[in-house]
């Protein structure tokens, strides 16, 4: 070309959740079994829709009001619906007209980030969900400003860290934060929200919350929604049914707005979002037109309970055989369906290796571990992947420095779960003494 054409900076960032699934393919045309331990999709892990949801798409398939555009905010029934959910909680209140529905979150994220000046940061956590940094990264043109989740510390955030970026870098408007959080299945303590919501107070900034987990914890654990604790900070809430109903391919999602009219900025930033919402006309209809009927049938509560108690159950059995391997930072997950484990600093180097015995495989993972610039933990996941099968995401692409993995907890035999964690609790240590 004779311009370039490309935004600095594009590419340097990857999407390494998706990026090790087309090596595991070609791996699985040499025979290697795979165990997709690397995607947060409960239905490509078996999860059976039940006959009663199914029912409730296939009736509204047959309206043919669903074949046609809705309101660009959303269907109005739909935000009617769930705006009763968030006002009977008694935190912030909110009208159908602060909901605005987008095709998935992913399309959200676009979207607010995408309106910003390029100027603003948003201050995102470290390590985080890899389509947030992308997000913020390609509206800001440089890379993302981050406070850091310690996992000597649960994975919770460091509040002084937190409180120092925004203090020291004016540019900062905003805080983000995933709850309960990707990639490491950490949930926010109601007085870490609080103290959130204190310093975007007192610096005007707002926050933005993924919550689209937020329905999804367990061992004991409860979650608090942001809308709970806002008072009158301006906020965005991120929801969705891609995990809790679940039903990922519909790409349904929506934004809860808090304290729209409180400032006059945050409220034409808001009305940027809708217009760019306004140039697709709208979402697509039909999912949005079930959610009512599904999430108010009698069954969704019991349903949605068996979930969650089987993630527990693949919780606690994935955090026992790998919570004693030398080495490893491991904290119980309590919310969403991940796990992210963090290797002890300088343990994992550029020489380790496990035996592979095919050689085309052999020879197809020691190109990638060994082009330049690969990161010590994705060596190990290559490794890990080509030797047993397992198929796991390097933290280090979870934006962070942080060497480590993440696993999701989507299993549904508890023995295969007990098999699959067994197995990379003992590779973890033949690795780390090759």
């Amino acid at each position: 070309m004779r311009n370039d054409i490309v935004t600095p900076g594009a590419g340097e960032l990857t999407y390494e959740i998706r990026n090790i699934v087309n090596v595991a393919e070609k791996l699985q045309k040499h025979g290697v079994k795979i165990n997709w331990e690397n995607i947060g999709d409960p239905i490509v892990k078996g999860e059976v829709i039940p006959t009663w949801m199914k029912e409730i798409v296939a009736k509204e398939a047959m309206n043919d009001d669903t074949y046609g555009y809705c309101h660009t905010r959303g269907v109005l029934e739909t935000r009617e619906f769930i705006c009763g959910l968030t006002n009977k909680r008694g935190g912030a209140q909110i009208t159908p007209d602060d909901i605005i529905f987008f095709n998935g979150l992913g399309d959200a994220i676009a979207k607010v980030y995408g309106n910003l000046r390029h100027e603003t940061r948003v201050l995102m956590p470290s390590p985080t969900y890899t389509t947030h940094t992308l997000g913020e990264a390609a509206h800001a043109l440089a890379a993302p400003v981050c406070y850091q989740l310690r996992p000597e510390n649960n994975w919770f955030p460091d509040l002084d860290d937190l409180r120092n970026h925004v203090k020291y870098n004016p540019q900062i408007s905003g805080i983000m934060l995933i709850n309960p959080d990707n990639p490491t299945g950490m949930v926010y303590p109601v007085e870490t929200l609080r103290q959130i919501v204190a310093i975007a107070k007192e610096y005007d900034l707002f926050i933005i919350a993924d919550e689209v987990y937020n329905n999804i914890v367990y061992n004991n654990e409860k979650t608090v929604p942001i809308s709970d604790v806002i008072g009158d900070v301006p906020a965005i809430a991120m929801k969705g049914i891609s995990k809790e109903l679940p039903w990922p391919g519909s790409r349904c999602g929506w934004i809860e707005v808090y304290n729209g009219q409180k400032d006059e900025r945050f409220k034409k930033y808001i009305n940027s979002i809708l217009n760019t919402k306004m140039n697709e006309v709208c979402s697509t209809t039909l999912p949005q037109k079930t959610i009512p009927a599904i999430m108010s049938h009698p069954e969704y509560g019991n349903y949605l309970a068996e979930r969650i108690t089987r993630y527990e159950r693949m919780s606690n059995i994935t955090y026992n055989f790998l919570k004693d391997v030398p080495g490893l930072v491991v904290n119980r997950t309590n919310g969403a369906f991940y796990m992210a484990v963090a290797f002890e600093k300088g343990l994992l180097t550029n020489r380790q290796s496990l035996p592979i015995d095919n050689v085309e495989v052999r020879e197809l993972v020691e190109g990638l571990v060994n082009a330049p610039g690969v990161s010590p933990d994705k060596r190990f996941v290559y490794y890990i992947l080509a030797h047993t099968g397992i198929c796991i995401v390097p933290l280090s692409s979870f934006n962070t420095d942080l060497q480590g993995f993440r696993v999701t907890l989507l299993e549904k035999d508890d023995k295969e779960c007990e098999r699959i964690y067994q197995t990379l609790a003992e590779k973890i240590g033949q690795y780390l003494k090759s």
